[in-house]
């Protein structure tokens, strides 16, 4: 098959752009791509989710090799984390799969928790140094055993929140793993994000896929154009502001989650005022 015929330049070219997003902060792949892919293009929520599960657990696995090889990852937090997520995502898709793929209360909640998790990671990048400050302490005085506890849980409502949403592993894990373990350096915590994300990503992706709601020449697609996307977004991290950078996607995030939220309000007070009539 001809590459040209394969690849939709306007994925592509989306998928450039969200890449080299993530290559500058190591969020935004999820926040990002799924409600592009629901907003602008027009995909069906659940085909945007799956689709951008399996994108994302190819880009995570070449991350998690990166760091893995640099020796940036805690593969003990990784095994915590994937205790809780694992769980946690074969049970939201066993839910997921009662209901009608392609229907309107799918489309709802999905809608709905993307939302949320925008809200959400946007909240995180903007308040992340003042709960640093605020809970640190109080945290990092907690047993291991409290702490190991803590990452369980943490990694079983991001593994809900991922098979929903595709939303959670990026903003919120970073922010859960500095606040449970203060003393790792950064490096380590990004990495461990990371190779946290990949099993996730792939077993969410793979239960969309089973319930048919993945389209795979999008996903090559977005492929296609995000990788050289990160390896460029990587090279500018350090030449960029990132307070700036994390600025400017903490307000693309509020106003992607706003245009989700008006969109399912009007959609809602439309079907209530056609029943009326």
């Amino acid at each position: 098959m001809n590459i040209t015929n394969a690849i939709d330049l306007p994925y592509a070219m989306s998928g450039f752009g969200v890449g080299m997003l993530v290559g500058m902060t190591g969020v935004g792949g999820g926040s990002l791509m799924t409600p592009l892919l629901i907003l602008i293009f027009g995909v069906h929520p659940a085909t945007a989710v799956g689709t951008d599960l399996l994108y994302a657990s190819a880009t995570k696995t070449f991350g998690s090799l990166v760091h893995g090889l640099a020796r940036t990852v805690n593969w003990t937090v990784v095994g915590r984390l994937a205790m809780g997520s694992a769980p946690s995502t074969f049970a939201t898709l066993l839910i997921l799969s009662r209901f009608d793929i392609a229907g309107p209360t799918l489309r709802d909640l999905i809608a709905i928790v993307l939302s949320i998790a925008l809200f959400g990671s946007a909240a995180l990048l903007i308040f992340r140094r003042k709960l640093l400050i605020r809970y640190a302490t109080q945290i990092g005085a907690l047993s291991s055993r409290t702490t190991g506890w803590l990452t369980v849980a943490s990694g079983a409502v991001m593994g809900v929140l991922v098979s929903i949403s595709s939303v959670g592993a990026g903003a919120m894990g970073v922010s859960i793993l500095i606040l449970l373990y203060p003393g790792l350096p950064m490096a380590t915590i990004v990495g461990t994000d990371i190779a946290h994300a990949v099993p996730l990503t792939l077993i969410a992706g793979g239960g969309h896929w089973l319930l048919g709601s993945v389209d795979w020449q999008l996903c090559g697609s977005l492929l296609f154009g995000s990788l050289p996307g990160i390896a460029l977004g990587s090279y500018l991290a350090s030449r960029v502001s990132e307070t700036v950078v994390r600025a400017l996607l903490s307000f693309i995030l509020i106003v992607v989650g706003s245009k989700l939220a008006l969109e399912q309000f009007h959609r809602h007070v439309f079907a209530i005022a056609s029943d009326i009539h």
